[in-house]
């Protein structure tokens, strides 16, 4: 375990916004973790940080930040149901999809180029283009930050929602097992079925489905599709800092959604298993006028209005009070039009 001083957090979060956090730790094991927690005495750590790529800092961090560095990928094991394969919290997400399709083991394919890394898959149940971290979830490990003992959880445990969890719930009282800011999670376990079958639900996968003339894709032409997809739309962080999709896509009742298609037609929708419709986010905030629009030097990415950018660069990097200005300045415009109130996806400190 390394503990530093005074550590510049810019690098550490996508968005690359400046702040110092007063002292962090790196573990990148279960026993750094468990010498960690016996050091802060039951003191809870300020921020537990995996790859910073759903995180918007609004201010220098006083206490403990604990970088969460646990590596390692396997096959444990292979059945008549598919495989069921583990990686470490600190495994980058997306060079995880790659390596399960290097190894024959498809399922993860829709979800390829989400930034982060795989401990926070389960907290946010990422997603994208028709599947879920939840359709592929097994289990997971983690490590009670109160008491240092070790716990596993399975999807029901999670209770897993539309880009939610227990993880982003702290607990109100005994009984809840809310678990935000009590655990730090160190491996995941994912289950990819047997037989596969590929998800081409989304308009985007349709859309290379025709270009193509490829109706029956295998999971690698899926990955090479999202991979190019979510490229051409998408800000790579390396390049703009940013921190992903900021707004969730928010679901209505087939009464609301026939109400704002009255208004405007070309909303983009989809029918949902549980008969809610959702909406796109991007598409309503661009119809409000926002894309390329700033405050500051945090700005509405110009050709995906979901994405919020720091526009100013490393030299002059926006300030996590201009994103969160920003951010409500479309909340306010999307639900004066829509009469619908976006709900933001990254973690604000």
């Amino acid at each position: 375990m390394l503990v530093e001083n005074n550590v510049a957090l810019q690098p550490l979060n996508t968005f690359g916004i400046a702040a110092r956090a007063h002292s962090l730790a790196r573990v990148r094991d279960e026993a750094g973790i468990a010498e960690l927690i016996s050091q802060l005495a039951g003191q809870a750590p300020a921020l537990v940080l995996g790859g910073g790529s759903n995180l918007v800092i609004t201010g220098d961090i006083k206490g403990l930040v604990i970088k969460v560095e646990v590596s390692g990928k396997r096959l444990i094991e292979e059945t008549d149901k598919g495989w069921l394969v583990e990686a470490g919290a600190g495994e980058n997400w997306h060079g995880f999809v790659a390596w399960t399709l290097a190894q024959g083991w498809p399922g993860l394919e829709n979800m390829a180029l989400i930034p982060g890394l795989v401990g926070a898959s389960p907290v946010q149940n990422i997603g994208a283009y028709g599947v879920e971290l939840q359709d592929r979830f097994h289990s997971l490990d983690a490590i009670d930050l109160r008491s240092g003992q070790t716990f596993s959880l399975d999807a029901a445990q999670c209770g897993f929602g539309y880009r939610d969890s227990v993880f982003k719930h702290a607990p109100s009282d005994e009984r809840s097992y809310g678990l935000a800011g009590c655990a730090i999670i160190t491996r995941v376990r994912f289950l990819l079925p047997k037989p596969w079958t590929p998800v081409l639900g989304y308009l985007d996968l349709e859309r290379k489905m025709a270009e193509t003339g490829i109706s029956e894709p295998d999971a690698m032409q899926i990955f090479d599709w999202v991979v190019a997809i979510r490229s051409a739309k998408l800000p790579d962080p390396a390049v703009i800092g940013n921190a992903g999709s900021f707004f969730k896509n928010p679901t209505v009742t087939p009464e609301q959604c026939a109400d704002i298609i009255a208004r405007d037609p070309k909303v983009v929708h989809y029918p949902m298993d549980d008969g809610s419709i959702k909406l796109a986010a991007g598409w309503l905030i661009d119809a409000c006028g926002w894309k390329g629009k700033s405050v500051g030097n945090a700005a509405v990415y110009e050709r995906q209005a979901l994405v919020l950018v720091n526009k100013g660069g490393p030299e002059h990097p926006c300030t996590g009070g201009e994103v969160m200005t920003l951010a409500k300045a479309i909340q306010t415009s999307v639900y004066e039009r829509f009469g619908i109130m976006l709900e933001p996806e990254p973690v604000v400190v």
